[in-house]
């Protein structure tokens, strides 16, 4: 990659599509292109392919998506999976069509079988079955990589796919119908210490053990593979070390400051029981993460403190 050339991110005001803008404006990239989704809506194929045939990108990095928590993906089950599958295949055969020299696809790791073996590695994909609550946007996230190996193994496409475990950091959702289970407890904690709060409720026993990565070893991940990976199989990123809900818990609790009390409702569902990336391919490619969880947390609660949560 050259400085120079042409590069397109898909999603580029997300958590992770702007993660890579910072990575790669640091880097010294200065051809950067990217819309919003007001500007042009990446469901609409024709919308896409006019955006592909003017900019004529060099690389681009495939992450738009519409993501959420377990409430929003059992919910909205139509929206995730046609949404997500209109995103990529959309712009992978635009990317196809338009000699695109180098495709990122950004998954999850959702698009394991529910009850595969932890840690999980690569070649667990489509061993079983997938856990019920999110199967509409793996299916369609397991579609994308599909996509990428389709449009290498027929057109010689370098499309690559590199799926990352659950991720945290700047510009993430604190909705807490549509969060994940760090930014919702971030607001929980935040919000209950403001309040005066007695005690914080936790869904679940607090036992389900969870990997998390912050979003700019990401970004940064996202790039060293585009430098240097040009494989078919997709490959994991995260940090390979994991903390039940109940420590991470305790570690937000602390970094907020909050005096009170933990309460569990264990009516609610636990989820998995453990997931847990293998990463050992990713770091033999030479690539390991940087910043530790609560150095992660610290990050992220100094820029959203002063943010006064809407109830």
């Amino acid at each position: 990659m050259n400085k120079t050339d042409k590069i397109y991110i898909a999603g580029h005001k997300g958590m992770v599509g702007s993660s890579i803008v910072r990575k790669l404006t640091s880097e010294g990239f200065n051809n950067l292109i990217f819309k919003t989704s007001s500007e042009l809506d990446l469901t609409n194929q024709q919308a896409v392919n006019d955006f592909f045939s003017l900019e004529k990108p060099d690389y681009v990095f495939l992450a738009a998506a519409r993501v959420g928590g377990i409430h929003a993906n059992n919910v909205y089950r139509a929206d995730f999976i046609y949404q997500n599958m209109m995103i990529e295949a959309n712009i992978i055969h635009a990317a196809y069509v338009n000699k695109v020299a180098k495709l990122l696809f950004l998954g999850s790791s959702c698009i394991y079988p529910k009850m595969a073996p932890q840690p999980l590695k690569e070649e667990y994909l489509l061993t079983d079955t997938l856990e019920n609550t999110n199967e509409p946007y793996a299916i369609a996230k397991i579609a994308g990589i599909k996509m990428c190996e389709a449009y290498r193994d027929q057109y010689g496409c370098n499309f690559i796919s590199a799926m990352p475990t659950n991720l945290y950091g700047p510009n993430d959702n604190y909705d807490l119908n549509n969060s994940h289970v760090l930014p919702a407890l971030l607001r929980k904690f935040h919000t209950a210490k403001k309040n005066g709060n007695e005690s914080v409720e936790l869904w679940g026993t607090g036992t389900p053990m969870r990997e998390f990565l912050y979003v700019d070893d990401l970004a940064e991940a996202c790039l060293f593979l585009m430098k240097n990976y040009n494989d078919k199989q997709f490959v994991n990123v995260g940090s390979g070390t994991d903390v039940t809900i109940k420590e991470l818990a305790l570690i937000i609790k602390d970094i907020v400051k909050f005096d009170g009390n933990l309460t569990f409702d264990t009516s609610k569902p636990d989820g998995t029981p453990r997931k847990i990336m293998d990463v050992s391919k990713l770091n033999q490619l030479g690539w390991k993460y940087k910043i530790n969880l609560r150095e992660g947390i610290e990050m992220v609660y100094e820029e959203i403190q002063h943010l006064d949560f809407q109830t």
